[in-house]
């Protein structure tokens, strides 16, 4: 700063050599360079207390020892996934006093879903925002949540995970070495295809379609008589392009985010599951905290769920909308039942899950 100082005065001096070199005899111009000069100094003067104000500012709000934590998700920057992120580390920097400051790494930076998960386990990764999908792997309480059809719209779902359930769901993650801090959102599920319109369950036949890697969504794609294909969502957009899978399901705002419309012609408003995105923690690093600090970051992490929902709430119909504008054929009406009926089967299979159905349904009639 006050090498800047200086060379401000060499600058000014100068010009006013140059301009007697050149022959000049005119003193006013010379007082006028001259003036220049002073105010040239007063201005260095100001902008070097403004970078030490500023300077002082950023170390208050920095401070040299904050913990850096990493984040990571498997989606792209124009996703809900960074809006809750981008929220949630806000949140914890300002109400922690810069004492500990997130940093976020989207595009699968730090491996897939279950590869983050399992890094969490291990405590090599801090944390990460995952879809519901991969918990199944964790603990198999989480896969009830999974179901098909079990919820039929967003205040169903969030009386359920907002409440009772949902956080003693979560808590069954502790046994693998993570902690399940909030439900952010990813939305209700949609099929998207290459090949015809779906109308109704019996449409679905013979296709081959991504799902996540969870044995519910390959069992209910299974019983829609689908050639269900699990894998991470990198590789999906890739076969997507190739053309070696004819579709996948996903809400709304992904097949927006990654302009599916590029290998994707039709797309079923269906909504046959309700998919979270969890703000996960490594359980060791939780711990590690003490109270007041796990309740700052168990606050934030729902303060920032609410508001990604609300993020996804307003930008869905106009996605929607782009879908449409970009060629993809919407079929907004689908026969819902031919759906729930041909994946009756799949609450058969999965038994084990009864209470908890029992329960969510209690939660949900009692909405109504």
């Amino acid at each position: 700063m006050k090498n800047r100082k200086a060379l401000a005065l060499v600058v000014a001096t100068a010009a006013v050599w140059g301009m007697t070199g050149c022959g000049s005899s005119d003193s006013s111009s010379a007082s006028t360079t001259a003036a220049a000069a002073a105010e040239t100094e007063a201005a260095a003067e100001e902008t070097e207390a403004a970078e030490a104000e500023a300077a002082d500012t950023e170390a208050a709000e920095a401070p040299a020892d904050a913990t850096v934590l990493k984040l990571g998700t498997t989606v792209n920057e124009q996703d809900s996934f960074q809006v809750a992120a981008e929220k949630f580390a806000e949140l914890v920097e300002e109400r922690t006093n810069g004492a500990y400051v997130i940093e976020i790494y989207p595009n699968g930076t730090l491996g897939g879903e279950r590869d983050m998960l399992e890094s969490m386990q291990m405590s090599t990764l801090d944390m990460g925002i995952i879809t519901s999908g991969p918990f199944i792997n964790f603990s198999s309480a989480m896969g009830v949540l999974d179901m098909p059809y079990l919820f039929a719209s967003n205040e169903e779902a969030y009386a359920v995970l907002d409440g009772e359930i949902g956080r003693e769901l979560l808590d069954t993650l502790e046994d693998s070495g993570l902690k399940g801090l909030a439900y952010a959102e990813r939305g209700f599920r949609n099929l998207t295809n290459n090949v015809r319109p779906i109308e109704t369950a019996a449409d679905l036949d013979g296709l081959t379609i991504r799902v996540m890697e969870n044995d519910v969504y390959t069992a209910s794609f299974k019983a829609m008589n689908v050639n269900a294909t699990p894998m991470q969502w990198a590789d999906a957009l890739t076969a997507l392009q190739q053309g070696t899978i004819d579709g996948e399901e996903n809400p709304i705002n992904v097949i927006y985010s990654y302009s599916l419309w590029e290998s994707q012609k039709y797309v079923t408003l269906d909504r046959h599951s309700y998919s979270t995105a969890i703000i996960t923690m490594s359980k060791d690093l939780f711990d590690s905290l003490d109270a007041d600090t796990q309740q700052i970051f168990l606050e934030s992490a729902q303060d920032a769920a609410d508001y990604e929902r609300a993020w996804v709430a307003d930008q869905e119909d106009s996605q929607l909308q782009a879908l449409k504008d970009n060629g993809m054929e919407v079929v907004e009406n689908p026969d819902v039942d031919s759906f729930k009926e041909a994946v009756q089967s799949v609450y058969e299979q999965y038994s084990e899950y009864s209470d908890y159905v029992s329960r969510i349904q209690e939660v949900i009639a009692g909405l109504n």
